[in-house]
């Protein structure tokens, strides 16, 4: 286990300086909700095309990403050609419009290919709340935004950034108030007392597993993708401290349509001060297994635009 040192904290994500403003976002979301995704696609790739080739460490951290996953599938590769990395540029610009069609409700349960082997979605509003792990890989915002259409589901989302706040923004400009964010900085004794009423009322909360909070977080080294990466101990942590069962959450977008997969990583955390290292150890590896089989089926939308193995690699 270790804590995150000091002389990476500038090249920590929560650190990148925001490259876009609100105002760029705000016009690009009128213009698609106006006149649709096909009229403004044109002027999205040309504005991605400018980030991608003005953003250096951005599109360096992506190639190191696409060359990990190249070497853990020796049998073919991956990624389209050409320009692989300005392809996960496009991806990454297209999950952020489905983010937005996703809460103004233009994508509907049909849109949808569910993968839920334990019958998870079933068990969301009914008993104590449950918590979902999830990465950035692809477009979680589908599945929210459909769990925000069945009012006897509550589900919060814990983020860790300023930034998440900039498009909670633009939800709301959208007429989607029903999105719960909650800005987490530590999970102190107060933070923790809220979280655990909200399980104990049947409330569900869901986080990324992927991204390091820049303040008081400790880390655990997993092997993903055949290097070593710190992950957060974070959301291991709190499964143990909220005694509640703990699952996986994935959405990717295949052409027209997304995949949904839903499962249980453990019925219930447990651990005590001796086993606690084992356990979130045991935990994270076992995440970063599933994030890894899912980036390999869908290899351009892990959204990694930060040195993620910078202090390993």
């Amino acid at each position: 286990m270790n804590a995150p040192a000091s002389r990476n904290s500038e090249h920590h994500w929560a650190n990148q300086p925001e490259r876009g403003n609100m105002r760029s976002m705000r016009l690009t979301a009128w213009a698609a909700r106006r006149l649709g995704r096909r009229v403004v696609a044109p002027v999205v790739w040309l504005v991605v095309l400018y980030f991608c080739l003005s953003g250096a460490k951005a599109r360096r951290s992506v190639a190191q990403y696409q060359a990990y996953l190249r070497a853990a599938c020796p049998d073919a590769n991956p990624f389209p050609t050409p320009m692989p990395i300005y392809r996960q540029y496009l991806a990454f610009a297209g999950a952020l419009l489905d983010k937005l069609d996703a809460w103004q409700g233009k994508v509907t349960i049909h849109d949808l290919d569910v993968a839920d082997p334990d019958g998870l979605h079933a068990q969301m509003g009914t008993g104590r709340g449950q918590i979902l792990v999830g990465a950035h890989l692809g477009n979680m915002e589908v599945c929210r935004a459909l769990a925000s259409q069945n009012a006897d589901i509550v589900l919060n989302v814990l983020v860790h950034d300023k930034n998440a706040v900039h498009f909670s923004r633009l939800l709301d400009e959208a007429g989607t108030s029903r999105l719960r964010l909650i800005q987490v900085s530590e999970l102190d004794t107060a933070t923790m007392l809220a979280l655990s009423e909200r399980i104990d009322r049947g409330e569900w909360l869901a986080l990324a597993g992927d991204r390091i909070p820049l303040h008081g977080a400790r880390t655990v080294d997993v092997s993903f993708l055949g290097h070593t990466a710190p992950l957060p101990q974070g959301p291991w942590l709190l499964a143990g401290l909220l005694r509640c069962p703990v699952n996986l959450l994935f959405c990717t977008r295949q052409h027209a349509r997304f995949n949904v997969s839903m499962e249980r990583l453990a019925d219930s955390v447990s651990w005590t001060r001796a086993t606690r290292t084992t356990q979130v150890q045991r935990l994270a590896q076992a995440y970063a297994d599933r994030l890894a089989a899912h980036c390999r089926q869908a290899p351009l939308q892990w959204f990694n635009f930060f040195p993620f193995w910078s202090s390993h690699a």
